[in-house]
């Protein structure tokens, strides 16, 4: 019998760093593997089909939310993201970590429909370091970088539903953080019915 996986949901205001640090995570823990989410967004330069997202129409989506085959999903900027059910199930079932790196919205979606998941606030170390970050990507005039920075806001007030905070002031310490919270969570007791039974005490 296979221990089931674990769901890791990880949020962040725009700019923190969230996607690469998800990226890295993943290469550090057995057993894990990306939730590639479905947008109706258009792919940025570098990102591949099925690897970074499912991209698909405004209409393809709304179909896959009436035939129920999403887990979550929100209008973020203009664009549909979603979370597919199908994917989470499979891989929890074979005793996958799951890497779902999603906005607060979702987040708080799917904290009804997995209680037992790890859910984990990422934030910058101040607001005008994510200012910087935000202008330094050059992706987004002024209008949009404030529009991120008042939404960064908003999220940042939803940090007391997450179970941790992680600050991401040097890559490499926020993915240290990241690592031994998934670890330990791993070996709760109450995850840890197989391990008790290999025991045979």
């Amino acid at each position: 019998m296979t221990e089931s996986g674990l769901l890791i949901i990880i949020s962040a205001p725009s700019g923190t760093g969230k996607s690469t640090l998800c990226r890295k995570l993943i290469s550090r823990l057995p057993e894990a593997c990306y939730s590639v989410s479905v947008t109706t967004r258009n792919p940025r330069r570098g990102e591949v089909e099925e690897k970074d997202y499912f991209f698909v129409s405004e209409s393809e989506f709304k179909d896959k939310i009436k035939r129920g085959e999403l887990a979550e999903w929100a209008l973020v900027y203009g664009h549909y993201y979603g979370t597919p059910k199908d994917f989470l199930e499979r891989n929890l079932a074979k005793g996958k970590n799951v890497i779902l790196d999603i906005d607060v919205r979702g987040a708080m979606k799917l904290k009804k429909e997995y209680p037992q998941a790890v859910f984990i606030f990422l934030a910058p170390p101040s607001f005008s370091e994510l200012e910087r970050r935000l202008k330094g990507r050059g992706r987004n005039n002024e209008a949009t970088i404030r529009k991120r920075l008042t939404n960064a806001r908003w999220e940042i007030g939803l940090i007391g539903s997450y179970d941790y905070l992680v600050i991401n002031d040097r890559l490499v310490d926020a993915l240290e953080q990241l690592k031994n919270i998934v670890m330990a969570e791993k070996n709760r007791v109450k995850r840890s019915k197989e391990k008790i039974r290999k025991l045979g005490l």
